[in-house]
């Protein structure tokens, strides 16, 4: 449901940006090698995913499990069915229960969970959150996540040209109190300012179910006719309003700015249904992530706050080799 979550290498200017957040994670595991350190050799890493099935946690978890295994690190991880407080707490709960060295997650919410969190970090568990994060700071070694509120104002720039400068615009994204998506929402709406001859209209919420944004946009549609473009919170948002664009006859007339690159996004951008993808590099925070708690394990300091690469995806550049390996998976 919901980057995240700082540096900003790659954004590229002219073709700029766009929203799909949010996330997934592959249930899987992969043992330790030899060339872990002495001190982290053999530790147990836990990997918590927002959406298990979503391809940037997908993405995200292969990259983790292929540096644990580097690193000589047990690594087991596991996700929501959806993004839900009450899906990811008995997760979080359960690996409280089994008391790893490390723990990686990406909380759905950012304070409903953190009693939980704080009891697995008194236990002795190291915490490194990724892509999303809660509000107190007491929680984790290390955050690693995108830049959202920056790809927030990237997605309104390019959103603004595709449209012409005139008519309304929406923001459909999961739920409020969603680290990611909220920064997003905020950077969006912040530089549409600097846009007067577009009206933003109120955010919708989906609850990260693509057939409610299909229903959302389309009754946008009927009420409000001069409706040009659509800001995407995340993944399956962007799926849902690429749906009901379609069945409404207006696809390309609608202009789409999404965040993310998964497969099914990928498609829509060839077909013309999204016009610019913001792609996260969620392989980076995975690997991250595994690197910061593997440093801890040997005594050494975690770097606090780990920002990732973004990178602008068009029609027009998306089959150049270094645009297109920020091309989510949708398995190992």
């Amino acid at each position: 449901m919901s980057s995240l979550r700082r540096k900003r290498a790659l954004l590229v200017a002219a073709g700029a940006a766009l929203a799909l957040a949010t996330t997934a994670a592959c249930s899987s595991s992969g043992s330790g090698g030899t060339s872990g350190t002495a001190g982290g050799a053999h530790k147990k890493v836990t990997l918590i995913t927002g959406v298990k099935s979503d391809p940037f946690y997908i993405t995200m978890t292969c990259a983790a499990q292929a540096e644990a295994k580097a690193k000589g690190l047990d690594f087991t991880a596991d996700g929501s069915a959806q993004w839900d407080v009450s899906v990811q707490r008995p997760l979080i709960d359960s690996v409280a229960a089994a008391r790893p060295d490390g723990l990686m997650v990406s909380p759905v919410d950012t304070s409903a969970l953190t009693p939980s969190l704080k009891q697995i970090q008194s236990s002795g568990t190291k915490v490194a959150l990724v892509d999303t994060s809660v509000t107190d700071t007491s929680i984790g070694i290390t955050r690693i996540s995108s830049d959202n509120e920056e790809g927030g104002k990237v997605a309104a720039k390019a959103l603004a040209q595709q449209m012409g400068e005139k008519g309304s615009a929406i923001v459909i994204s999961v739920k409020p109190g969603v680290s990611t998506t909220d920064a997003r929402i905020k950077g969006f709406t912040a530089e549409m300012a600097n846009h007067p001859g577009i009206t933003v209209l109120p955010t919708l919420y989906d609850n990260d179910l693509p057939a409610t944004a299909a229903s959302q946009i389309q009754s946008t549609l009927a009420a409000h006719p001069d409706l040009g473009g659509v800001f995407a919170g995340n993944t399956n948002t962007g799926q849902g309003i690429a749906t009901g664009l379609q069945q409404a006859g207006k696809q390309g007339a609608v202009k789409v700015a999404a965040f993310d690159a998964e497969p099914d996004e990928i498609t829509a951008l060839k077909a013309g249904t999204v016009q610019v993808l913001v792609a996260q590099d969620p392989g980076a925070i995975g690997t991250q992530a595994v690197d910061q708690l593997a440093a801890a394990f040997d005594g050494k300091p975690a770097e606090k706050q780990i920002g990732t690469t973004m990178v602008a995806i068009t029609k027009d550049n998306m089959d150049d080799p270094q645009v297109s390996k920020y091309f989510y998976k949708s398995g190992c």
